[in-house]
């Protein structure tokens, strides 16, 4: 039997962590491509469209994650379809944020002022104009500091793909316990990854909120 060093175990849930991140990235890029389209047509104000978004909205927000990576990972096998837990894992976690993602940015463009679009319909900017050119940019502002807050749970929510076998820094945590059955330092060391990845990320959300808040005002 071989035995795990400190720096065999360190190493390890290195290049664990390497994978949540990637994970987190991809989430959070595929959640923001799925989002956008969502977002311009909710803006419209369509009838159908808004009840379908609704409905996604209130599914991914409303469900679970775990279970979404199990409907993902297990679901689209019962078609006979043969998906990685990478694949499963990100198609989740992208659904996932792209549902928070869209309440977040929508109310961030939903807390401006209406006459601004008036406004901007009065100099005979057209919808999309206004959109980028006045909406967007003051939308981006107050949506910030709340959509890196978010990136924090999405950094948390890839310890659920541990479960479909997706190993990340969790499920290398476990593996690391069950080879060298030393629980408290592998998983102190695991619970300390987590805090160094979504620590930084909740400061700078809690930085950006005050700095908006603080424009705001003035």
């Amino acid at each position: 039997m071989t035995t795990f060093t400190d720096w065999d175990i360190l190493r390890n849930l290195l290049l664990a962590a390497r994978w949540t991140l990637l994970l987190s990235l991809t989430a959070f890029l595929g959640g923001t491509l799925v989002t956008l389209p969502l977002l311009l047509l909710r803006l419209t104000r369509r009838r159908w469209p808004l009840r379908i978004i609704r409905g996604y909205v209130e599914l991914f927000q409303g469900t679970p994650l775990l279970m979404q990576l199990f409907l993902a990972f297990f679901g689209v096998a019962l078609f006979g379809i043969d998906v990685s837990p990478w694949t499963a894992a990100s198609l989740a976690l992208t659904l996932y944020t792209s549902a928070f993602l869209l309440d977040i940015w929508y109310g961030s463009i939903n807390a401006l002022p209406k006459g601004q679009w008036e406004a901007s319909r009065c100099l005979g900017l057209s919808f999309g104009q206004t959109l980028f050119r006045v909406i967007a940019p003051q939308a981006v502002r107050i949506g910030i500091a709340p959509t890196v807050g978010f990136a924090v749970q999405v950094i948390k929510g890839t310890a659920l793909a541990s479960i479909i076998g997706f190993v990340e820094l969790t499920k290398a945590g476990t593996i690391l316990n069950n080879v060298t059955y030393q629980p408290f330092k592998v998983f102190g060391l695991v619970a300390l990854g987590y805090f160094l990845l979504c620590y930084p990320l909740s400061r700078y959300s809690q930085y950006l909120e005050k700095k908006f808040n603080a424009a705001h005002h003035h």
